[in-house]
């Protein structure tokens, strides 16, 4: 297991490669939950994640003959980009397996900074056995992204610019995949300050480090599909699994509508692009996930590389959980002027329209009525139940649409 040495040798060996990240104070979220809340961005790094670290130390810590010979990983997109750009910077041939399922982003972008990429299996893990497959077939030294002491160490440096950033933080919020962040996050803060806690957030449709704190052993989870795809692994790490047993605090988990809502708030109140994985650590902290009050509170915003055609997915999403886009099933005769007369409630109570849907087959209509199906744009949960109490009053059926 490392230690604190370990990854202050990392940062003695990285820190002039790798930006110093902001831990910048947000007004916002310090408002909205009741404590001093700072942002470590390590989203803003050269390939877009905090993964770059643990990736840079691992390649200076080879052989000359292991350089000589190439690397290969496999990895979701951000260890994948992190390793293909530091090794192309130091002359390594870099080989990395995706799964299928990976943003063509990170596809383009790994392929981009130099490397081969094979696209092979449907999530990490079989990605992960084809790497392994090939390192054994073709000698080539095999760079895991989270489970290996030396890339722990590396991701471990953005807790000591934590603590020497923000040296009043009562509280760490990491995200947790495979361990590897957390892992060396915790590490260097408590072997420095064993007084600062450190939490971690995983999705609740893949919580394999809190299955393996509870079993005392890594499970291999049920495959799962996440909007965090970054942390999405179904196993945690042999490497890991014992330093958040020593170090961490507590393991929270979010769904991906609390996700999609961080993601949402990020962007728009604190001008910050996160994906799923990077902004858990917030989703846990709005919604009360750790119940921290009045504390200095650092929160990892690991990284920021996300497919835009998922990033306007999650913003819709994020605008239903904020209350701010509603969709209602309403029942009315089918006549002229019918629709007239409700979209004149909504008018009355400034909902703005943004797709409507006629049936008049299904969902239990009757002969001579029709449902329409109305997608509005609202100031929040108040305004939707003014609505809903608007639409009541005037004898309307009608259903909310989740």
């Amino acid at each position: 297991m490392i230690s604190s040495s370990d990854i202050r040798a990392a940062m003695g060996r990285i820190r002039g490669s790798v930006y110093l990240s902001p831990c910048a104070r947000s007004q916002n979220f310090s408002e909205s939950t009741g404590n001093s809340v700072f942002l470590k961005l390590d989203n803003l790094q050269r390939t877009g994640a905090f993964k770059e670290r643990g990736a840079l130390n691992k390649l200076l810590s080879l052989t000359a003959e292991q350089k000589s010979a190439g690397v290969i990983a496999a990895s979701a997109g951000n260890h994948a980009q992190g390793l293909a750009y530091h090794a192309g910077r130091l002359g390594v041939h870099a080989q990395i397996c995706m799964p299928l399922t990976t943003p063509l982003t990170k596809v383009s972008s790994t392929r981009a900074y130099g490397a081969d990429v094979v696209l092979h299996g449907t999530n990490y893990d079989e990605a992960y056995e084809e790497a392994l497959r090939r390192s054994e077939a073709d000698r080539l030294t095999l760079i895991h992204a989270f489970d290996d002491d030396h890339v722990i160490a590396g991701q471990g440096t953005l807790g000591l610019e934590i603590l020497e950033q923000q040296p009043s933080t009562d509280a760490v919020i990491v995200p947790i995949g495979g361990g590897g962040l957390i892992g060396g996050i915790a590490c260097a803060i408590k072997e420095s300050n064993p007084k600062v806690q450190i939490f971690g957030v995983q999705p609740a449709r893949l919580p394999s480090m809190k299955v393996a704190v509870a079993e005392g052993k890594p499970v291999t989870l049920a495959p799962a599909s996440t909007i965090a795809d970054g942390i999405a692994v179904r196993r945690a790490g042999e490497h890991t699994l014992p330093l958040v047993r020593n170090y961490v605090d507590g393991i929270a988990t979010v769904d991906d509508e609390e996700i999609a809502n961080a993601v949402l708030l990020l962007l728009e109140r604190e001008k910050t692009l996160a994906e799923g994985a990077g902004a858990a650590g917030v989703a846990a902290l709005l919604n009360d996930k750790l119940a921290l009050r009045g504390k200095n509170i650092a929160v990892v915003v690991g990284g920021g590389n996300i497919d835009v055609t998922l990033l306007a997915r999650i913003i819709e999403r994020g605008l239903v959980k904020d209350g701010r886009l509603v969709r209602l099933r309403v029942h009315l005769g089918d006549f002229p002027g019918a629709l007239h007369r409700l979209t004149g409630i909504l008018a009355q109570h400034r909902a703005n329209i943004v797709e409507t849907s006629y049936d008049r087959a299904y969902h239990n209509v009757n002969l001579g009525d029709t449902a329409i199906d109305i997608t509005m744009e609202t100031r929040g949960a108040e305004h939707i139940a003014e609505l809903l109490g608007a639409i009541s009053a005037a004898n309307y059926q009608h259903e909310r649409i989740l």
